[in-house]
């Protein structure tokens, strides 16, 4: 057991050591990286809960809040998806496929997208539009696994390949994502631990035939001449998030979690987030979360309150249904509606 726990510390201070350039996040950094696709969240349940949930996630939805939850699933197999109404009537789609393979670990794919639908083609000589239309193609593709140190300890991995195109000009580059989940803190039943450090990666580039541009003052000998913008290649928005959750069930049927988590991005202010879910028989959910950012102007805050609810049911097969809202400022709200089935 003691080997056990020095392999924990040793995975936890490396985490940190990896994370040291994410303390130096916010201020005049804030909004500069790229792949901001990465911090979209996805599920309902995470989000309602305002990704409180670090400590506690399991199965399938961990795959983007931590990982290392993917393990503790109830099911041999799960898939999942999802669909979450964004700001600026941008949709995000979201499917999962994990499953179990005993004491290998977990193993799980994941595909995001995100749409922006039809914007008009604009250039200099026809600042209102030429008549056509072009849609930015952002996928995110992952692959996630995670197996257990002891019956208390789960650690995992997520490996994401960044695809983005805008026309005829396209960046590519790959993240990964550490996380580490303990069950029964100082041996008190319910009370978990989660550290997780997510989208490290080296920087994206864009580059295409796009970035070709005519040159104007060339001679006539020389004929028509091209240059090639060189595109400045941008950081991904590397985070750690530490979050603490207690479990307690009372009156035999009535459940209650209440989650904490603490969030360190290297390209924003940090951010401290409070959670709760409640449920009856494990058939019925509701949840609720809110953030505290360093902001100083409170109108850069975008993002709200978060509630939401679920239901659970077995019918041969494990269903779930989760709903999810996030206030917005500026925007609409968002929305997200996820199904999720164990097998």
């Amino acid at each position: 057991m003691l080997k056990i726990y020095i392999k924990i510390c040793l995975l936890i201070l490396v985490i940190f050591s990896s994370a040291n350039e994410l303390f130096a996040g916010g201020d005049k950094r804030n909004g500069t990286a790229g792949a901001q696709e990465l911090l979209i969240p996805v599920g309902a349940r995470g989000l309602a809960l305002n990704g409180t949930n670090i400590a506690d996630v399991e199965g399938i939805e961990a795959i983007y809040y931590n990982p290392a939850g993917l393990g503790f699933s109830k099911n041999s197999a799960q898939v999942m998806f999802s669909q979450m109404n964004y700001i600026a009537d941008i949709g995000v789609s979201y499917a999962a496929l994990a499953a179990n393979f005993g004491s290998f670990g977990s193993l799980a794919f994941s595909i995001k997208s995100v749409d922006f639908g039809d914007i008009p083609v604009t250039t200099v000589e026809a600042p209102e539009g030429t008549g056509s239309h072009f849609s930015p193609t952002f996928v995110t593709l992952g692959v996630t696994y995670s197996n257990a140190l002891t019956d208390r300890i789960r650690v995992g991995v997520n490996v994401k390949l960044i695809s983005e195109k805008i026309i005829r000009t396209s960046s590519t580059g790959v993240a990964f994502d550490a996380g580490v989940q303990y069950s029964g803190i100082a041996n008190i039943s319910g009370l978990k631990l989660g550290v997780v450090l997510k989208n490290l990666g080296p920087p994206m580039k864009f580059d295409g035939p796009d970035l070709l541009r005519r040159a104007d003052d060339v001679s006539a000998s020389r004929g028509e001449q091209f240059y090639k913008i060189d595109a400045a290649g941008f950081e991904l928005p590397s985070q750690l998030e530490l979050g603490l959750a207690y479990e307690r069930t009372f009156m035999g049927s009535y459940k209650a979690i209440i989650s904490t988590a603490y969030q360190n991005n290297n390209f924003a202010n940090d951010e401290y987030k409070i959670g709760a879910e409640f449920n009856f028989n494990d058939f019925f959910y509701l949840r609720g979360g809110y953030s505290i950012s360093e902001e100083t102007n409170v109108d850069e805050n975008i993002f709200g309150p978060t509630f939401g609810a679920g239901i659970n049911f077995k019918a041969g097969l494990d269903f779930t249904f989760d709903y999810a809202y996030r206030w917005a400022r500026y925007f609409d709200a968002n929305h997200v509606f996820a199904i999720k089935i164990g097998f």
